[in-house]
């Protein structure tokens, strides 16, 4: 095969539905939304079609939705609007497995005085939500917990978590970057304050993306600028882009089953025939509440950058678990904080599929790869430990 790609969780291809109604705004209908005439108008009118379409998806009010350039800006937006909101509170709350783009700009906070308290998980990446209980202050300004780990795919009970926090008044913001269109979500039922999303994880362009700001909670822009987005992000809109992400969420709602049904089962098809035909391996991540789409696998005496090199030989593309810190001898922070043994940590790999996937290229993977694994076994230093293992 040519390519089996297998890294939908780092970026979705874009939908051939989604190019085609991206298009005219590229070149014949090119108006600014936001100007008088008719020709910009008509512009403006598909990007409302749009905002409708993302609220859709969320089950919420289109003037909840404000579009954004990606999943970090809306990150940053939300946060950071919920402490300028609330200058008088200096503690914030988060998990030690969210994405760089919370992590980093927590830890960057500190630097300016914020308190801040990271909640650990257990070996299946599960939350304490009675340590989410206790970590709660009267100071404490906003917590942040992401809707399901780009990793491991864990789901995290997003609507306890609200209930416990909206009880002590408090602002609540979730990444749901790996969530959107592959679980149902519903803004009317779920009491979360921010919300946000990314185009290119589910079959949009890259650039785009939407914040969801409930009705009422305290609203602080991130981009001064113009009245663009109801004065909550200053800036001319990347039309075509915004278009794009609605058709996707349009599409995500309506392929929604299918994510739940054939995607899962291939998942669980491809998770089956690796555990089964590498020993020495195991699964990262809760076995129940996951994603549809993700399945991460260590395998033990391997290194996953070496693993993601003989695969990406053999057309197969996916990611280590070290992928959001590409380039760091150290193991996923997110397995770390799992637990997980350093001698499997290192040899994890994220397998993130899509409904372009197929059953043939499912099995290729699982065909190839334990040849790939048995391959770096032969050659690694832990000799005495396989030979124990009757692997050498």
């Amino acid at each position: 095969m040519d390519t089996v790609y297998l890294d939908n969780n780092a970026t979705s291809r874009v939908d051939p539905a989604v190019l085609e109604e991206m298009l005219p705004y590229f070149s014949e209908l090119y108006g600014n939304p936001s100007s008088m005439h008719t020709f910009g108008g008509q512009v403006g009118a598909k990007l409302r079609e749009a905002r409708e379409r993302v609220a859709a998806v969320l089950g919420c009010d289109a003037s909840e939705i404000v579009f954004t350039s990606c999943g970090t800006e809306g990150d940053s937006t939300a946060i950071r609007s919920a402490l300028e909101a609330q200058p008088d509170k200096r503690h914030l709350v988060t998990t030690k497995v969210e994405h760089p783009a919370v992590l980093n700009l927590a830890n960057h906070l500190v630097k300016k005085g914020y308190h801040l308290t990271l909640l650990g998980v257990d070996s299946q990446g599960r939350l304490d939500l009675d340590e989410l209980r206790g970590s709660l202050r009267d100071d404490t300004a906003l917590v942040s917990v992401m809707y399901a780990n780009n990793e491991t795919g864990t789901v995290f009970p997003v609507q306890e978590i609200a209930e416990i926090v909206k009880s002590r008044g408090i602002a609540l913001h979730t990444d749901a970057v790996q969530a959107v269109g592959k679980i149902p979500l519903d803004m009317g039922t779920l009491p979360v304050d921010y919300l946000v999303l990314s185009g290119h994880k589910v079959h949009a362009p890259k650039g785009v993306g939407a914040l969801y700001v409930r009705k009422g909670t305290p609203f602080r822009p991130f981009l001064i600028g113009g009245h663009q987005e109801r004065g909550r992000r200053g800036g001319t809109e990347s039309v075509p882009s915004i278009i794009g992400l609605g058709k996707a969420c349009e599409l995500a709602a309506a392929y929604l089953e299918d994510e739940n049904t054939r995607v899962k089962a291939l998942r669980d098809r491809l998770q089956a025939g690796l555990l089964a035909g590498v020993p020495e391996s195991r699964l990262n991540g809760d076995p129940e509440r996951r994603l549809p789409n993700t399945v991460n696998i260590s395998f033990k005496f391997v290194e996953g950058e070496a693993i993601l090199l003989l695969m990406d030989q053999l057309g197969i593309c996916a990611s280590s678990g070290s992928a959001c810190t590409s380039g760091s001898l150290e193991p996923s922070h997110v397995l770390r904080a799992m637990g997980v043994p350093f001698t499997f940590a290192h040899g994890s790999v994220r397998f993130s599929l899509s409904r372009f996937n197929t059953e043939a290229e499912v099995d290729y993977v699982v065909a190839e790869l334990p040849r790939v694994i048995a391959r770096l076994r032969a050659i690694s230093p832990f000799s005495e430990e396989r030979q124990g293992l009757g692997l050498g």
